[in-house]
């Protein structure tokens, strides 16, 4: 989540991947940019953090200079999958790891705070489509993202790819859930990851303008907080590469205070 939450990655990335030595690391990447986006020079940032692959949501059009990969095949980074025909970018990404393909897939929920009424076609019938499409050889991971508002829809998406796909994350509360686990058909699912950013803070907005809006006493811009506690919040899956599916779901919270 913006300035500060680039700061809590280049902080606590290094020593996550020191310990757990993961093969392929995916970040969201909907409010790198002053919280709205991902421009270029902080997606070659993060990349050279060690960040692998990019997901996005509602806000992916924000910067002109990263549309151009949302193009490319090969650029480890996906807009919407279920956005309608006509819009930049390909549905998903099918990126190469040392261990083999990975499948990266963002999904938009039909309902997203503000931009509820920007047209999305329905998830479900996109992601059938997508996984139909996939042909063989059989990718070692298939990672679904989603991006949306409603808990019921981030529960049903899980347990409708339970056994299709690898993992199922949702995301765009900011907060994490309490409910990482592997479904009954071999699949991660956790209702939502959580974010990177100022711990001490309204979704990563100073708290103090939330509020004064709240009672009516302004009507400010939203602004980043980048001082006090931070969080660093992800997921760690161990995949099965002969099934692609899921052996465990491990839920990793960091924080602590900038000096």
């Amino acid at each position: 989540m913006g300035k500060f939450g680039r700061w809590v990655t280049e902080r606590e990335l290094p020593g996550l991947r020191a310990e757990y030595e993961p093969d392929f690391v995916i970040a969201q990447a909907e409010n790198v940019t002053h919280g709205s986006g991902i421009n270029r020079q902080h997606y070659g940032e993060l990349k050279r953090l060690g960040i692998d692959g990019f997901t996005s949501g509602n806000h992916i059009f924000k910067r002109e200079d990263i549309q151009p990969l949302l193009d490319d095949p090969a650029a480890p980074i996906t807009r919407p999958a279920n956005y309608p025909a006509g819009n930049q970018g390909v549905p998903y990404k099918t990126l190469s790891t040392s261990r083999g393909e990975v499948i990266l897939i963002t999904l938009m929920g039909q309902i997203v705070g503000k931009d509820a009424d920007v047209p999305a076609n329905n998830p479900l019938h996109d992601i059938d489509n997508i996984l139909q499409a996939i042909r063989p050889p059989r990718p070692i991971a298939t990672i679904v993202n989603f991006h949306g508002d409603y808990s019921s829809e981030k529960v049903v998406i899980g347990q409708y790819l339970d056994g299709k796909v690898t993992a199922v994350i949702g995301d765009h509360w900011h907060i994490p859930t309490a409910d990482a686990r592997i479904l009954s058909g071999g699949t991660a699912h956790m209702s939502d990851v959580g974010m990177v950013g100022a711990r001490d803070s309204s979704l990563g907005v100073d708290t103090e303008i939330i509020v004064r809006r709240w009672r009516g006493e302004e009507q400010g811009s939203n602004q980043l907080s980048e001082r006090g506690t931070y969080q660093f919040s992800c997921v760690l899956v161990d995949v099965d590469e002969s099934t692609g599916l899921a052996r465990d779901i491990q839920h990793i919270f960091r924080s602590g205070v900038t000096g």
